[in-house]
Formats: C-alpha cells, sequence, structure tokens
C-alpha cells in the first residue's frame, strides 16, 4: 500500500489524519481540471520571485522546466496543490520545497480557481452563442412564417416565426453577457496574498497579476482569499442562462406534441419508446428542462454556503469548485445540444399558420381599427369583445396584414432588422 505524503501543514500536528477524515476531506480528483491554471500561477510565481532576489535564474529556470512537465498522478496527496508540490521534491529534491515561497494554498487555490473561472465564462459564452447563431440562421431560413403568438398560453396575435426565434437569441445574448461580466469579475489575481495577509518577503503582487493575464493585483488580502464572489457570479450566469434554455426546452416539447404539431425534431436528436411503436420524444427538451432544476438548486447551495462564513479563508469553500463545475458543464452541454436541435427541426407551416388564423388572433387589430375611426380604446375593446362573445370571427384583417402593420422597431414585420441587430451583437460579445 502506497504511503500517503505528509501533508503540508504537518509539522504542527504530532499525529497523522485519521484515513476516513482523509478521505473525508480530499479533493484531487474533482480538481483535475484545475491542474493547467495551478500550473500557470505556479511559473508566474517563480518569475515573480526570481524577479524579487529570492530565487537564482538556474532554479527558477529549473523549476519552471519541472512545472512545465508536472501531469496529473495523484499519490494519497491531499489536493491538487501538494500534489505539485510532491512531484517537484520527487524531481529537484531541496528546490522543489522552495516554489511556495510566499505563497499559501489559500491564494493559490484562489487564483488557479480564477484562471479557470475567466475561460468557463469564455467557453460558456461560446457555446451558447453557438446556439444564438442556430436560431438566427433559422429566423432568416423560416422567418416569414406566420403562426400565433401566446399569453397565457393561450393564442394572442399574430407574428413571425422570424421574430419568436429571435426573442429567444434577445435572452441568450443577454446571457453571453452575464458570462463576460463573470470573467471580468474574476480576472483580479489574489496571489501574493499569501494565507491572508500577504508575505514579509518583498513580493510584486502587480507584477504577478501582469504575468497572468489579470485586469488587477487583490485590494485588500483578507478579501482576496476569502472572496468567492466570481463563482457566485459566474454560477448565477449559468442559472440564468438555463432558466431561458427550459423555457426553450417546454415550447419544444409543447410544439413537437400532436396537440400542437407546429414542428418535429429530427430523428438524430429524438427517442422512441420501448413499448409504443409510434413514439417519437423530446427527450432532449425533458432533460434539459430537468437539470435546469439541478442548477438552480446549486446556486441556492452555493449562496447558502457562503453566507455564514466569517473572514478569511474557510475549508468550506473548497466545495464550491465541484458546483461550480457541473454548473458550467451543464449550460455548456444543453446549449450545445439545443444547437443540434433548432439547426435540425421541421417548421409545420400549415399547422402554425391554421393556428394563427383562427378569426381570433385579429381582434385587437379589429379594435384598433376602431381607435383610428375615431373610438376610444377602451369603448373599442369592450364593442370587440361583445363580438367575440357572441362568437364571431374576424377575417379581416388577415394575419399577414395583421402582421405587416406591426413593422416599427423590434415589432414582429421588422424582424429581419432585429436578425442584423442581434448578429452584430453576438459578433462583438463572442469574436
Amino acid at each position: 500500500m502506497t504511503t500517503r505524503p505528509k501533508p503540508l501543514w504537518s509539522g504542527r500536528l504530532e499525529r497523522g489524519l485519521d484515513p476516513q477524515v482523509f478521505d473525508f476531506s480530499v479533493l484531487v480528483e474533482q480538481d483535475r481540471r484545475l491542474l493547467p491554471y495551478d500550473i500557470r500561477a505556479s511559473i508566474v510565481h517563480v518569475r515573480m520571485l526570481e524577479r524579487q532576489g529570492l530565487l537564482d535564474a538556474s532554479d527558477a529556470r529549473a523549476l519552471r522546466d519541472a512545472l512545465a512537465d508536472v501531469e496529473f498522478a495523484p499519490d494519497r496527496d491531499e489536493d491538487i496543490h501538494s500534489m505539485i508540490e510532491r512531484i517537484l521534491v520527487e524531481r529537484l529534491g531541496e528546490l522543489g520545497k522552495r516554489v511556495h515561497a510566499g505563497r499559501s494554498r489559500n491564494d493559490q487555490t484562489a487564483v488557479a480557481t480564477r484562471l479557470w473561472a475567466r475561460d468557463a465564462a469564455a467557453g460558456a459564452a461560446h457555446s451558447v452563442g453557438k446556439l444564438v447563431q442556430t436560431l438566427l440562421d433559422r429566423a432568416r431560413g423560416d422567418g416569414d412564417l406566420i403562426l400565433p403568438g401566446y399569453t397565457h398560453l393561450q393564442r394572442a396575435q399574430p407574428i413571425t416565426l422570424g421574430h419568436h426565434l429571435a426573442a429567444h437569441a434577445t435572452a441568450l445574448l443577454r446571457d453571453i453577457a452575464r458570462f463576460g461580466a463573470a470573467g471580468e469579475a474574476a480576472a483580479v489575481s489574489p496571489l501574493g496574498a499569501g494565507a491572508l495577509a500577504g508575505s514579509s518577503l518583498g513580493l510584486d503582487p502587480e507584477f504577478s497579476a501582469d504575468e497572468l493575464g489579470m485586469t488587477a493585483s487583490f485590494e485588500n488580502s483578507l478579501d482576496a482569499v476569502a472572496d468567492r464572489d466570481f463563482l457566485l457570479d459566474l454560477c448565477y450566469a449559468a442559472t440564468v442562462t438555463m432558466v431561458h434554455l427550459s423555457r426553450m426546452a417546454e415550447e419544444l416539447v409543447l410544439w413537437t406534441s400532436q396537440e400542437f404539431a407546429f414542428a418535429e425534431l429530427a430523428d438524430s436528436v429524438a427517442t422512441g419508446s420501448s413499448m409504443m411503436p409510434q413514439k417519437k420524444n423530446p427527450d432532449v427538451a425533458e432533460l434539459v428542462r430537468g437539470r435546469t432544476g439541478i442548477a438552480i438548486g446549486r446556486l441556492t447551495g452555493l449562496l447558502a454556503l457562503h453566507k455564514g462564513i466569517p473572514l478569511s479563508y474557510n475549508r468550506d469553500l473548497q466545495d464550491t469548485r465541484p458546483e461550480a463545475f457541473e454548473q458550467i458543464d451543464a449550460v455548456r452541454q444543453s446549449a450545445e445540444v439545443f444547437s443540434l436541435a433548432y439547426g435540425t427541426i421541421g417548421f409545420n407551416a400549415d399547422t402554425m399558420h391554421a393556428a394563427a388564423a383562427d378569426g381570433r388572433t385579429v381582434a385587437t387589430d379589429v379594435a384598433e381599427r376602431l381607435v383610428v375611426e375615431g373610438s376610444t380604446f377602451r369603448d373599442a375593446h369592450h364593442a370587440v369583445a361583445a363580438r367575440v362573445a357572441a362568437g364571431e370571427q374576424f377575417m379581416s384583417p388577415t394575419v399577414e396584414e395583421a402582421v405587416a402593420a406591426r413593422h416599427a422597431r423590434g415589432m414582429p414585420a421588422a424582424y429581419r432588422e432585429q436578425l442584423d441587430r442581434l448578429q452584430a451583437r453576438l459578433d462583438d460579445l463572442v469574436p
């Protein structure tokens, strides 16, 4: 059986951890995706130590080269940071122990997590951007199709499919902007904050921040090691995105049902039944809808985790990372499978049009004609409502005329101008 390496803090305590306590507290596998960021930050830390005269050039070069060769190879290590230092000591002997001068696992963890969060935010924005592009492309191709818009899930007024798809794209572009803001929030380097009060070794945190490509160094060392707001921002952005995707999922379930029959999913993104031969099920949409509930729970749990932590670092914060990893995985996977679904979905133009042209959806237009003729809107509304209650159906204006009359900015007939603006916004947010 492999002998467990001594913890980095073992000089203080005489007895080692009980194996059950060790297993309870380690997070090496879950933190695997932090490894490249920890190595990157460690290399920058070595550069800073050399610049400050705390390492000579040959030692610094040896440490940087060894760090660049570190691969994930846990061996009963307490965490990813301990694993890296163990590997350095195995390769370089006593020199490997010098990498940690002026640094604590507190700022080491914080900087690696921030670097991951920046990439995670950019990756999520890219995945959601692919879906937005798919929606814009479908809107350009099928946008003139007419269907009813809904309020309270009741047919309301005729709109274009382009206008409808542009609405989803508009919401998702806000999500992309939120991911951008979360990435900016993560771009503050905590390296140099140490355990909580910095170091007396004469470090240069601003140099480290510049080398890491961060926008700034920390303002307060206590806050630097305690702050996980950037993870909350990232997970909030992911959760709101999942909520938007869940609304789209519910719509797909409805539209592909026989009761609506507005659309049909491609075989490549649908499933069947093991018992009922006729079934074609929208499992992808249902899974996104279900995983949204889990995502909301993760965000709630993360907020609750933070609420009772005094300054500065506390071990509670360890459990923020796996939740954030899963949150980003969920939103990226969901957005990408929806890009596939919307890219291949077939729309039933006749069914959509028939639902829009039911003789009721133009009732508002009839009332507005009376307004043009001099009636107050309230009187016109009551008059038309009475005719609806009596069973009258309105064939004039047609749904095409009703849509065409709504041509101002942001309205159904102006959807192509909307698409141009949304495309420009997407290109700006996700170059």
